[in-house]
């Protein structure tokens, strides 16, 4: 079996979970010589960037027709050699991520196996399932009932972002963030978790972060993530000496490289990773073993679309720092309408995929529905 063709598909999609903005992906469709299709997705954000990475597909396309799909380490590596020449990072990473999704989709399909099979199998008898929001009321009050809201389906905690569109001004003031923190563990009890995401507007310097994250530990924060930035491993270390919450950070880097340079600081709990943004699942499967090996936690992310959501479900049954899985509060088209099978979770844990390759099936109308002219 070979590859025969890579077509790359930019799309933008509206997200309630972001205040109604418009999101940006690449997907990767890419098919065999015997009409197996399999899809991927790089995580772009921006118009430019999908327009971008679309580009880059094309030209990685080329590379890798041709190429058996069960060989997906093969694959991967031709492609970030080629890549290298583009830029360690960015769109390029962006680019390996979509080819490499769907050829791990394509290699479960071929072989009638889940991706979770062939990483290994689970790891753990359950994953408990977190709601991941944005905060955008301007009322306390409000938000802590928006809180309780999306945790009465049996969801075991929720990270929240700060600094995000809305009303809401969280990050910016002290006393109103802390008493944020007091009014939700309030609404939702003691026994769920909060995390709080800092996001790229929430910009403190590192007294300002020892501070807020004192005050937050009063109402039991179980992690804060990027209180200063996607790198500051000097001002990391200086909060971590100071305080007891775990930190958060990772989720900004672009490859395995990244996630050894963050390890080796010695400051980072929890490691967010991305594979629509950082190389893929092969890239994950490779991260999750180094966070292991340093004896910390890891974190999937997975706030675009269900192509990079069933990766991430994968890797996060088959590797045991994986803790916990994040599921958008409100439902979206990302989600929910751009595969016949979205992937729920249940009575606050998430189910492991099913099916041959990553589970899901492709809504090929509802892909052309959000494309993008090039």
């Amino acid at each position: 079996m070979r590859i025969t063709s890579v077509e790359s598909i930019p799309i933008g999609y509206p997200e309630p979970n972001d205040h109604d903005r418009t999101r940006y992906v690449c997907l990767a469709k890419v098919t065999t010589d015997e009409g197996l299709v399999g899809w991927g997705e790089g995580v772009a954000y921006w118009p430019e960037s999908a327009r971008a990475a679309a580009t880059l597909i094309d030209a990685l396309g080329e590379v890798v027709i041709g190429m058996d799909p069960l060989q997906t380490e093969t694959i991967w590596r031709a492609m970030r050699s080629h890549a290298w020449w583009y830029g360690n990072g960015g769109v390029a990473s962006m680019a390996v991520a979509a080819i490499d999704i769907a050829a791990w989709d394509l290699k479960g399909k071929a072989l009638d196996a889940r991706v979770l099979d062939l990483l290994g199998g689970p790891t753990k008898e359950r994953l408990p399932a977190i709601a991941s929001g944005h905060a955008g009321k301007a009322d306390l009050g409000e938000l802590a009932d928006q809180a309780a809201e999306w945790l009465s389906t049996g969801l075991h905690g929720f990270k929240v972002g700060f600094g995000k569109r809305g009303d809401a001004r969280l990050g910016f003031e002290h006393d109103r963030d802390v008493e944020y923190m007091r009014r939700v563990r309030e609404a939702i009890g003691p026994d769920k978790t909060i995390m709080l995401d800092m996001g790229v507007a929430v910009q403190w310097d590192v007294a300002e972060a020892v501070a807020r994250t004192r005050a937050f530990e009063e109402h039991d924060l179980y992690w804060i993530e990027e209180p200063l930035g996607h790198w500051n491993p000097d001002g990391y270390r200086t909060l971590r000496e100071k305080t007891t919450t775990r930190i958060a950070y990772g989720e900004k880097e672009f490859g395995v490289e990244g996630v050894e340079r963050v390890l080796a600081t010695g400051t980072c709990d929890v490691l967010g990773f991305d594979p629509g943004r950082a190389e893929g699942l092969t890239a994950f499967r490779h991260a999750v073993e180094r966070v292991e090996a340093a004896g910390t936690q890891a974190n999937a992310h997975a706030w675009s679309t269900a192509i990079v959501s069933a990766v991430s479900l994968a890797v996060s049954w088959a590797s045991p720092v994986c803790k916990q899985f994040e599921v958008k509060p409100i439902r979206d088209v990302a989600q929910y309408e751009l595969v016949a099978n979205p992937v729920v979770h249940e009575n606050g844990y998430m189910p492991q995929p099913q099916g041959p390759g990553l589970g899901i099936e492709v809504l090929e109308e509802v892909v052309e529905r959000y494309r993008l002219d090039r």
